[in-house]
C-alpha cells in the first residue's frame, strides 16, 4: 500500500521559510517522479513543483514559486522535500505531496497522494 506522508507545515510570519517532508513507503521511489500541489480554501489544487525520477532530477517548478521554492529529494530515505522562502500570505494552503511514473504539472497524472499539511502565512 502507498503511503506520502507529509510534515513541516505551520504557521510562518511573511518573509519566513519551511521546510516540507514527504516520506513515502510501499513503492519503488527512484521510480516515481514527485511533485508538490498546494489548494486555499475555495481555489483549485494548483501545481507548485516536481523533480524527476531519472539521474540528475530534473525540476519543474510553477512561475508563482521559482525562486522562493526548491525542490530536491533524496532516494536513500525515500522522501521528498520542499523549501520555501520569502514566504507571502497568498502562500496559505493546504500543501500536497504526489507520486507519478510519468512527468508534468497535471494534477490527473498523480494517482499518489499525501493527506497534506496546512501551511499558514500570516502578514
Amino acid at each position: 500500500q502507498v503511503q506520502l506522508v507529509e510534515s513541516g507545515g505551520g504557521l510562518v510570519q511573511a518573509g519566513g521559510s519551511l521546510r516540507l517532508s514527504c516520506a513515502a513507503s510501499g513503492l519503488a521511489f527512484r521510480s516515481y517522479s514527485m511533485a508538490w500541489f498546494r489548494q486555499a480554501p475555495a481555489k483549485e489544487r494548483e501545481f507548485l513543483a516536481a523533480i524527476s525520477s531519472w539521474s540528475g532530477g530534473t525540476t519543474d517548478y510553477a512561475d508563482s514559486v521559482k525562486g522562493r521554492f526548491t525542490i530536491s529529494r533524496d532516494n536513500a530515505k525515500n522522501t521528498v522535500y520542499l523549501q520555501m522562502n520569502s514566504l507571502k500570505p497568498e502562500d496559505t494552503a493546504v500543501y500536497y505531496c504526489a507520486a507519478t511514473t510519468g512527468w508534468g504539472p497535471r494534477s490527473s497524472l498523480y494517482n499518489n497522494w499525501g493527506q497534506g499539511t496546512q501551511v499558514t502565512v500570516s502578514s
